[in-house]
């Protein structure tokens, strides 16, 4: 797992809608081919067939704002399953493994040129819109 520094610094997502490939490292299987967003350490992927947390994949995809692609290993981190309200597919977390500096490097400069995703919201979690506040 993470083990520089930035790894008590939670990486920003940034959007970016593309195409790429997720193959599963035991039988080469395709199980995911569209990016929902990236960071320096790994990607949000979807629609996706159903896979195992802790499986390892190989990813292959074009940096954004470039013509060159970019290629790594990773594990699946997490499952959404498209259960959950505002889920409206399958797709899963994967993050980079065995990436050197300079491909991280590269990555980052990439990502620079591209928007941050916004925080998605979760169920319970209170708003500044929150009228509730306002009666007491």
């Amino acid at each position: 797992m993470r083990s520089d520094k930035e790894s008590t610094v939670r990486p920003l997502r940034h959007t970016v809608r593309g195409n790429c490939q997720v193959v599963r490292e035991r039988d080469f299987r395709l199980v995911a081919d569209r990016i929902e967003n990236v960071s320096a350490w790994g990607l949000l992927v979807g629609p996706a067939d159903p896979v195992l947390t802790g499986e390892r994949v190989f990813v292959s995809f074009q940096l954004p704002g470039s013509d060159r692609w970019f290629d790594a290993c990773g594990v699946i981190t997490r499952v959404v399953h498209g259960r959950r309200p505002g889920e409206t597919s399958r797709s899963f977390a994967i993050e980079f493994t065995d990436l050197g500096a300079f491909d991280r490097f590269k990555l980052r400069r990439a990502l620079e040129r591209v928007p941050v995703t916004p925080p998605a919201a979760r169920p319970g979690r209170r708003g500044w819109f929150d009228l509730s506040l306002l009666a007491s």
